[in-house]
């Protein structure tokens, strides 16, 4: 009898060509963090719960805890899955002080899991792609102006289309707060933060109820509303009267981060003050990132500075950082997008086998390929040319290749031509070497 299989939903497995176009990204964005001088590490899956939790954004309900089957007491699991890849980095900074040199500048593409409700764009176990650079004791604020402009480096070589990093600094927001007579700040920046999700009339209602004024709510959506591409926004956040030693601060900060995003990166940075960030670890400038046309999907790359997460109350490491959110960003320009790669295989040659007595023939050729960087399958019978051309075909294969005593020859199946080929020296052309992206 045949087992059942139940799906489990929020996990995303790729088709072949779906998979080529996400190690695709994957390789370009490792290639831009390695061009900036990032190093890359990784972290263990498994978190103490302790560690997870406390972080803001509901995410002690979003944390996978882990136990072993056997000898299960019925206890709180000890262990969980990690939501992000910046908690745990911040663990090991903690662990290795000693061993790195800073400032310490790494990458990390791993996955993580949260136990969110599976919908658009979000899912349970997903692929991230984070870049941090942490110091030790004092972080100077021209490495938060540097993170943005790798992210556009790196979008800038990927088929994502037009998009905009929003920027902002939660000192701008806890300042103006402070300077409003607000006394709970983090439960304002979260809400908010909310603004896209709950519109304006939503986010109001909550402030109400959290205890502030009809004055104090309008305020802060009166902040929450300047937009602008430079650095205007200062004057206009003058304009709304309010003051504060941390707010003046804050407006300087984010205006460094705009004036050099204009110069390096015209057109990319949005300083959009609603943007806040939901957990409570980050402490200065943060980031969002939405693609124009589809700003309602949310943002696919996120992050920002944190000064006390990396602390053993001995040192503090504050650091900045900022993630792609790989899977997320994929699920839309693939499933919605139409993106995908020209071919299901690596493989750009398929070597024919005339008969199951000459295989080996077959088999050095495809040797003597793969010895030359040309990625190369052996077709799995000695069926006639044409069911083997077909095998080829219908997996994107652009060329097979026919041994014989007289001559070799390589046929290029979606034009026809067909020509003679010496193994040591023939070459696809370089379009033709990897699987390529074929955009809708």
């Amino acid at each position: 009898m045949a087992s059942r299989v139940t799906p489990i939903s929020g996990f995303q497995e790729w088709l072949p060509t779906q998979r080529i176009v996400e190690q695709h990204f994957l390789d370009t964005i490792r290639e831009v963090f390695e061009l900036h001088g990032f190093a890359s590490v990784n972290t263990r899956a498994l978190e103490p719960v302790e560690r997870l939790s406390d972080q803001g954004e509901d995410a002690d309900k979003e944390i996978y805890g882990v136990r072993r089957l056997a000898g299960d007491d019925g206890s709180t699991p000890a262990l969980g899955l990690h939501f992000d890849l910046t908690v745990p980095f911040a663990r090991y900074v903690l662990e290795n002080g000693g061993k790195l040199t800073f400032p310490f500048r790494r990458y990390q593409i791993q996955p993580a899991w949260r136990g969110e409700r599976p919908q658009r764009g979000r899912y349970r176990e997903f692929i991230q792609a984070d870049i941090d650079i942490v110091e030790a004791d004092t972080l100077p604020g021209h490495y938060e102006v540097e993170l943005p402009l790798v992210i556009a480096d790196a979008f800038s070589r990927l088929p994502i289309g037009p998009y905009k990093i929003q920027v902002n600094n939660r000192k701008i927001c806890e300042g103006f707060y402070l300077g409003l007579g607000i006394e709970d700040v983090a439960g304002t920046l979260r809400t908010v933060d909310k603004l896209d999700k709950i519109g304006a009339d939503g986010v109001r209602k909550v402030l109400l109820a959290a205890g502030l004024s009809e004055e104090q709510a309008g305020r802060c959506l009166d902040l929450a509303g300047i937009a602008t591409p430079d650095s205007s926004f200062v004057e206009q956040v003058r304009a709304l009267g309010v003051e504060h030693p941390l707010l003046d601060e804050g407006l300087a900060q984010l205006a460094a981060v705009m004036d050099a995003g204009n110069e390096h990166a015209p057109g990319v940075l949005s300083a959009e003050l609603k943007i806040a960030r939901g957990l409570d670890y980050y402490t200065g400038t943060v980031y969002e990132t939405v693609i124009e046309g589809h700003e309602d999907f949310g943002s696919i790359c996120s992050g920002g500075r944190y000064d006390a997460l990396a602390s053993d109350g001995k040192r503090t490491y504050p650091g900045v950082g900022i993630s792609i959110g790989v899977s997320r960003l994929l699920g839309l320009l693939i499933s919605e997008g139409g993106l995908t790669a020209s071919r299901e295989t690596p493989a750009a040659v398929l070597v024919a086998v005339t008969d199951e007595e000459s295989r080996s023939d077959s088999m050095r050729v495809a040797a003597a390929l793969r010895a030359r960087g040309i990625a190369t399958l052996v077709a799995p019978k000695a069926a006639r040319f044409g069911k083997q051309i077909q095998f080829a075909d219908r997996r994107g294969i652009p060329f097979v290749w026919f041994p014989a005593e007289d001559g070799d020859e390589v046929k290029d199946i979606r034009s026809g031509e067909q020509v003679a080929a010496d193994r040591d020296t023939w070459s696809p052309p370089e379009a033709d070497l990897r699987p390529t992206l074929v955009l809708p």
